[in-house]
Parts: structure tokens; sequence; C-alpha cells
């Protein structure tokens, strides 16, 4: 199971005050629904209250607008679900996704929380998708990531 050697990120974390963006693909319906329910939900109890929400295609997508919508947000929090078929664009669009949302947040130094599933097959998806039934919230795990991250940098910068 993925879940396994999981952090135990602080819940009672407190971001209030924080401007967070969500990008969310829209690709497979019922896991993004689950993913992006599950991250706003985590916002709220960490106490996020401004939050922009932005729907794009795919998760091919979700680098470029992370990497804008960073400019004017505290963190970012990446949704997506990549599920393998028989030909090789699962791995194409997964290692798009992952380069680009990664250099997004290094080159301009905001958090972006990696919500973004790749998955053998839609039974997979549903399981982390934070949905009655599944086993994960991958969507909540992404926002508190990247709640935890920005706080933690900014308590570093207060020392």
């Amino acid at each position: 199971m993925s879940g396994s050697g999981a952090p135990d990120l602080d819940l009672d974390l407190d971001g209030s005050g924080l401007r967070v963006a969500v990008v969310a693909a829209s690709w497979h319906e019922v896991v993004m629904d689950g993913l992006l329910s599950g991250a706003l939900r985590a916002l709220a109890d960490a106490g996020v209250t401004d939050v922009q929400v932005v729907r794009v295609p795919g998760s091919f997508e979700l680098p470029v607008a992370a990497s804008r919508l960073a400019v004017g947000a505290d963190a970012v929090v990446a949704l997506g679900v990549v599920i393998r078929g028989g030909t090789p664009h699962f791995e194409y669009v997964s290692s798009a996704a992952t380069l680009g949302l990664t250099e997004a947040s290094v080159r301009t130094g905001t958090p972006i929380g990696f919500g973004v599933l790749t998955c053998d097959d839609e039974a997979q998806a549903l399981d982390r998708a934070g949905l009655e039934g599944s086993s994960e919230d991958k969507g909540a795990e992404a926002a508190q990531a990247a709640v935890a991250t920005i706080l933690a940098l900014r308590a570093a910068a207060a020392v």
C-alpha cells in the first residue's frame, strides 16, 4: 500500500492567513472530485480561508497553471490522476507532470503539494481519492503537505 511509511503530519496545522491555490485536472471526474474535496476539507481544517481553485483539462497542464498561480500564493496544491493504458502516454504525462511541478516549485520558491495519482487502474485511483470507502485521501495529504511546508519555511526564516 502506498500509505505505508507516510509521515505523521501535524494535523493541527495553523494555516490562517495563508493564500493557497488549488489547481486540479478534469480527467476522471469521480476521482478528481474526491481529490478536490479532500484538499478543500484539509485546507479548511487548517484554517485556510483564502483558497483559489482553478481547473485545467488534464495532468499535463498542471505545471504551467501551478507555476502561474504560485506567484500570488503562499502555497499551491496540484491534483491530478494518470491511469496506465496500453500506450506510453502514461509515462509521458506522469513524467511531465512530476518534473514540471518540481521545476515550478523550485523556480518560484512556492511549495506545491503533489496530489497527482499515477495508478495502474481506476480501482487504485478510486482507493486513493478520499471517497467513501477509499483507504487513502491523497487530496487532503497534498494540501496538508503544502501548508506544512510553507509553515516550516516561515519558521526557519524566523530563526
